[in-house]
């Protein structure tokens, strides 16, 4: 069996470099084997949920929004930023769930965990599976790239034949997709709980 596992090498120098509103961009000077050091830049971010809503019919909720940094339209999963102090992982998803696309989940799994870009970012995704959907009201107002986001409902095969072919380019939206549909197979059973730990 593989699986990642924690290590730290020993940092001999760190300089921020750049601080803003939610990411701040450092270089370490890291020991290397053989006692080489080598600098290594990085951006240090809260991380972020998503969530995969999948309704009764095996549909994917999906929404589209502007991505500035790629200069698209991409369609994404309901996802945001870790930015509410002692808020859980699942509560943070349903939150996201019901402000961006108006919708509660009774039943909720942790589908996949995804580093995002680790040569880059020190970034972590926890991508949920939410089922047994609910259209709510809610008084959230979206502001800036949030207004007028279209929600659309793909069958999850669509969905998985649209990431494959490269219409789809969002990661964890192509993660949580491709890991729904293998998850499928079992009918779910070997997903992890909603509150499993996260390495």
């Amino acid at each position: 069996m593989i699986m990642d596992t924690p290590e730290t090498w020993d940092v001999v120098d760190s300089k921020e470099r750049f601080r803003g509103h939610i990411v701040t961009m450092v270089t370490d000077t890291v020991k290397m084997p053989r006692d080489e050091v080598a600098e290594r830049d990085y951006i240090v971010h809260p991380g972020a949920v998503a969530v995969l809503a999948l309704d009764d019919q095996e549909r994917v909720l999906m929404i589209r929004q502007y991505r500035h940094p790629t200069r698209m339209l991409m369609w994404e999963l309901p996802a945001g930023i870790r930015d509410v102090e002692g808020e859980s992982l699942v509560a943070g998803a349903a939150r996201e769930l019901a402000e961006e696309a108006g919708y509660r989940a009774d039943t909720w799994h942790t589908l996949v965990d995804l580093r995002s870009s680790p040569g880059m970012t020190d970034e972590r995704i926890r991508v949920f599976l939410a089922r047994d959907l609910t259209k709510i009201e809610t008084d959230f107002v979206h502001r800036h790239e949030e207004i007028d986001m279209p929600v659309e409902w793909v069958p999850l095969p669509d969905a998985v034949e649209n990431a494959l072919m490269g219409m789809i380019h969002n990661s964890p939206a192509v993660a949580g997709i491709l890991a729904a549909y293998a998850a499928s197979v079992e009918g779910f059973a070997l997903l992890r709980p909603a509150d499993a730990p996260e390495a």
